[in-house]
């Protein structure tokens, strides 16, 4: 007797059934989650769907079943119910955290987060913010990421604990058809060093406000403002600025030039001089979305913003991060050995803004210049020099491409990092694989959801096609409406002034020479 077709399908649909549930248990894609961390973020909720390009793939035995017993309907949510989020711990110490939709799309993306001081929080963390990870996950990307073995300037475990993640990544969930590297903050660091020397793992990257400078230009120009500060404000204080011998010495030295400053601010000369040293380091006189956008030639309005990020450079980086970075390379990595601070303002962005506020002061900027220049200089240690170009320097030699996004009115990681990296992977050959674009916005990172789905979105572009097309602002700008038209869109025609102090290893003439 002939089986009744409505009968054939059924067993057929059940016998897909169970393939596919056999196949699900083979790799794993249902265990518990692994070992227990302390997430950045928390698990996403239930998703209800994307505005933007999300497509419904429902499995084919979902489908079958659903012919063959019409009586239930299949809805988004038995999809999506499949979405995972696994928790877990590499042999490193670091923790990671993973997304994987249930309908992927066959993209990964490996997010390396920012600096976090000695003795901060360390979580695993996947993404930039909850918001544009919920678009991301709607969209069908894997999103994934691990904390770092250390904090502080963690470049020798950096790279290699996101690498793993990547592994356990693969061997979980199986080889990803794009893998796509982003970054933020630090965090653009470590994803272009994988750029350059782990090409091969991936397809694309993505730096975010990024130390794309690398480490021997960051600390250098970290040390230019702070110096300029105590030749002008205190230059018979004792208050060393390098070598380190603790964090307490670190601490108290902050606190002393922090003091000075302060004081200095009260006054026509001290705010000139405050401005001046800001110029050195390219501190943007509007860098907070909190504050008012000056005019352009409110110089005393952008004075005063500046003045509250030279003291949170103090409070930071200056002093308590350069110890602890000064421990881990083993001295100091800076100098100022042969700097001419009079060329340096010259090219600053805020150089219009000194000369506008010293005439104000009726104080000759020529004077103070002569000051800076002729003060006791700070050597470097050759050897913590040799292991901070090892590690941190880059050579700017692109394999694949790489687009980076900045906002303008960045003072922690100031704009004109770009101009760095731009130089680097000039003279390393690859420029023609490195697109740059800019935000028209205050703050270090300060990227809407929509601004950060169009970079990826274009990078996306680049490595499917082959070209880069047009990565000006107005297509920026309207794939970033296309994403999500709830958030802002503000990519702008933009070019930064040159990096006050550039090293990389594409120019042998960077080196150390005391």
């Amino acid at each position: 007797m002939d089986t009744p077709p409505v009968v054939m399908a059924v067993l057929m649909a059940v016998l897909i059934a169970v393939l596919m549930l056999r196949r699900l248990l083979t790799t794993g894609e249902h265990l518990p989650n692994f070992t227990e961390a302390v997430p950045s973020l928390p698990p996403p909720p239930p998703r209800k769907g994307s505005p933007m390009k999300r497509r419904l793939l429902l499995p084919v035995a979902v489908l079958l079943l659903a012919t063959a017993a019409p009586a239930r309907s299949v809805t988004a949510e038995d999809v999506r119910a499949d979405d995972v989020h696994v928790e877990g711990t590499l042999s490193s110490g670091a923790t990671y955290v993973m997304d994987v939709p249930g309908d992927w799309n066959g993209t990964v993306l490996l997010f390396s987060h920012g600096f976090r001081p000695r003795g901060a929080p360390n979580p695993a963390q996947n993404v930039t913010d909850a918001a544009t990870r919920d678009l991301l996950l709607g969209d069908g990307y894997a999103l994934i990421g691990s904390s770092y073995a250390t904090t502080g300037w963690a470049v020798e475990h950096a790279v290699p604990d996101q690498l793993a993640t990547l592994d356990v990544f693969t061997e979980r969930f199986g080889a990803a058809r794009r893998t796509l590297a982003w970054g933020q903050s630090y965090g653009g660091f470590v994803t272009t060093r994988i750029a350059e020397r782990h090409a091969d793992r991936v397809d694309g990257t993505l730096s975010v406000c990024g130390l794309v400078h690398g480490g021997v230009a960051n600390w250098n120009n970290t040390l230019d403002p702070v110096f300029a500060l105590k030749a002008l404000l205190a230059p018979d204080a004792a208050i060393p600025l390098a070598d380190f011998p603790d964090r307490a010495s670190a601490t108290a030295a902050a606190g002393a030039l922090s003091g000075v400053v302060t004081e200095a601010q009260n006054s026509a000369d001290g705010r000139a001089r405050i401005a001046l040293a800001a110029a050195l380091h390219n501190i943007p006189g509007w860098n907070d979305p909190g504050q008012p956008r000056p005019a352009p030639t409110d110089w005393t309005a952008q004075q005063a913003n500046q003045y509250t990020a030279v003291r949170g450079l103090l409070a930071t980086a200056a002093f308590s991060w350069r110890q602890d970075t000064e421990t881990l390379a083993g001295g100091n990595p800076s100098w100022n050995t042969g700097v001419d601070y009079t060329r340096m303002l010259r090219a600053s962005s805020a150089y219009e803004e000194v000369k506008g506020l010293y005439k104000a002061a009726g104080r000759s900027l020529a004077d103070d210049l002569r000051t800076v220049n002729e003060a006791p200089r700070i050597e470097a240690d050759e050897a913590a020099v040799d292991w901070m170009s090892r590690t941190s320097a880059f050579t700017g030699k692109l394999t694949k491409p790489q687009l980076t996004i900045h906002t303008t009115g960045d003072a922690l990681v100031p704009v004109q990092t770009e101009s760095a990296y731009l130089r680097a992977a000039t003279a390393g050959g690859s420029r023609h694989l490195l697109r740059q674009a800019y935000v028209d916005n205050a703050g270090h990172c300060t990227f809407s959801p929509a601004e950060q789905l169009a970079a990826l979105d274009t990078l996306e572009h680049r490595v499917d096609t082959g070209r880069w097309d047009d990565t000006g602002a107005e297509t920026l700008n309207s794939r970033a409406t296309q994403a999500d038209p709830t958030t802002p869109a503000r990519y702008a025609a933009y070019r930064p002034a040159v990096y006050p102090r550039p090293y990389d290893l594409a120019h042998p003439g960077d080196a150390y020479r005391p």
